[in-house]
């Protein structure tokens, strides 16, 4: 017999969590572009009694994202997207960022949106980051919301000269999640299927590492130094927001952005940590 079937995009510590909460009786693909990623996640659930395979793909090639979608889809049908994929600033190119968390974000969103099951449910992980980078305009907005995937690298707006560095790539690569999570949202909802989108601040897995351990090192400890949390955040702490989100106890909530970050954008704009 067929389950229901969870797709979780990039084997890291807060996919891993929201997982866990909402895969129990389901079948959980865990995608990955390194295959040993996924299936390090995989063992550890197998081995906690979930039924979870890993599978490698590259969100930033749609060949490969399509390809997921028909090998899952022979396993039953797709109840719930779960995308945690991502590279951070200290991690990867402007070229990169943009590939995977700008575009990548976008093709699984417009994909999966043509496939989930009447009532599915999604979320992507963005970023307080994209909280803290002056407004665009209005019309800059909807052509990062509406615009097709397959051209939204080719927008004016994204042109490389006109990108100061990977934090500010980063910063345009999730201003641009949350945007399409709620244009989204609109095609999704023709289906009665709902998708949100989460925005952590500094959360311990081994990407906030890279960037508490990198060049920007200070910049971060400082920054949940002076939050009103005084603290990072767990994947456990994100997957308590998931968990309403993706449940029926979040019906009524779809296209909408979730700030979770131990008030550190809040004392960005308010508090010690204005620039």
């Amino acid at each position: 017999m067929k389950k229901d079937v969870v797709v979780l995009t990039g084997a890291g510590q807060i996919g891993m969590a929201i997982a866990r909460r909402m895969g129990y009786g389901r079948r959980i693909f865990v995608a990955d572009w390194k295959m040993e990623n996924a299936e390090a996640i995989v063992k550890t659930m197998v081995e906690a009694g979930f039924d979870a395979v890993p599978i490698k793909v590259d969100i930033s090639d749609k060949q490969s994202v399509l390809h997921l979608i028909d090998v899952v889809r022979k396993e039953g049908e797709i109840s719930m997207l779960i995308n945690a994929a991502g590279v951070s600033p200290s991690q990867a190119s402007i070229e990169q960022i943009f590939k995977v968390d700008l575009y990548g974000t976008a093709l699984l969103l417009e994909e999966f949106g043509k496939v989930i099951k009447q009532g599915g449910t999604a979320v992507t992980i963005s970023s307080q980051s994209g909280h803290r980078m002056p407004a665009l305009t209005p019309e800059e907005d909807i052509l990062l919301a509406v615009t097709p995937a397959d051209d939204l690298l080719n927008l004016e707006i994204l042109e490389p000269q006109k990108i100061k560095d990977t934090l500010h790539a980063y910063q345009m690569a999730k201003r641009c999640n949350v945007k399409r999570v709620m244009a989204e949202s609109v095609k999704w909802g023709k289906i009665g299927a709902r998708v949100n989108s989460i925005s952590p601040g500094i959360i311990m897995t081994p990407l906030a590492l890279d960037e508490i351990n990198g060049p920007r090192g200070d910049f971060y400890k400082n920054m949940f130094a002076k939050s009103p949390a005084g603290r990072p955040g767990t994947a456990d702490e994100v997957a308590n927001l998931a968990e309403l989100l993706l449940s029926e106890k979040g019906a009524f909530i779809t296209g909408a952005d979730f700030l979770i970050d131990g008030g550190a954008t809040a004392s960005f704009f308010y508090g010690e940590l204005q620039p």
